[in-house]
């Protein structure tokens, strides 16, 4: 794929691939392209060259999708931004039932419903009626995570996930990601932190100056990444 902002480009080339069950990391420093990457697979930002192709919809050059494919798109694609973007007005329950009584039409008390066991999953369950801004940043970050999961979309997108995490938390969030993969998702991380991509990825793609420069095993490609 390729990304122009301004009439340049600052995603060029860039082509991988994620299998369901695959937890993919996208490493490399700010500026390299990470979160544009991620905005583009999400359909946020529109691409200039190429293709994306996710869970059976196919994005292409031109702008941003719309009507059906964007409904199909968000059907299929959860995304946790860096800073959460939790809806401030409303609690951490409502917050994770919004998508599904509105994207998929559900009934208010079934999406609830869905949501309490997304949050006890995540082990946040007792946090269910706390407001954003009463949730720490690890707690807002599992809402997150459930709110991203309750349309039960196949491939969950992250960007930064460990910028404001402790080690026992990333520790604890690599074991979340590595099980949602094992039950068959596609996760896809953007991160500038090795360590953790070393932990938990099963394949990484590291990105310099809007290109890839290496992809493989963690082990290997991410060796000397700094």
């Amino acid at each position: 794929m390729a990304i122009k902002r301004g009439g340049r480009a600052v995603i060029e080339g860039v082509s991988f691939s994620a299998a369901r069950g695959e937890l993919l990391a996208v490493v490399g420093v700010s500026g390299s392209g990470k979160t544009t990457v991620l905005r583009a697979i999400a359909g946020l930002d529109p691409i200039a060259a190429g293709a994306i192709d996710v869970g059976g919809v196919r994005l292409t050059p031109g702008r941003a999708p719309r009507g059906q494919t964007r409904r199909d798109l968000h059907r299929s694609i959860g995304i946790v931004f860096q800073f959460h973007h939790l809806f401030s007005h409303m609690n951490a329950l409502d917050n994770v039932s919004l998508a599904p009584i509105h994207v998929l039409r559900r009934q208010r008390a079934d999406a609830a419903r869905r949501a309490r066991e997304l949050l006890d999953r995540l082990g946040v369950g007792g946090r269910a009626e706390a407001m954003p801004q009463d949730l720490s940043g690890g707690e807002a970050q599992r809402v997150a995570i459930a709110r991203a999961l309750a349309v039960d979309p196949p491939v969950l997108l992250m960007d930064e996930p460990t910028a404001s995490l402790d080690r026992a938390r990333r520790d604890g969030l690599a074991r979340t990601l590595m099980q949602l993969a094992a039950l068959g998702r596609t996760v896809v991380v953007a991160t500038h932190d090795v360590a953790f991509a070393s932990a938990c990825a099963h394949r990484a793609v590291i990105l310099d100056g809007g290109r890839v420069a290496r992809e493989g095993v963690p082990a290997e490609v991410l060796r000397d990444a700094s």
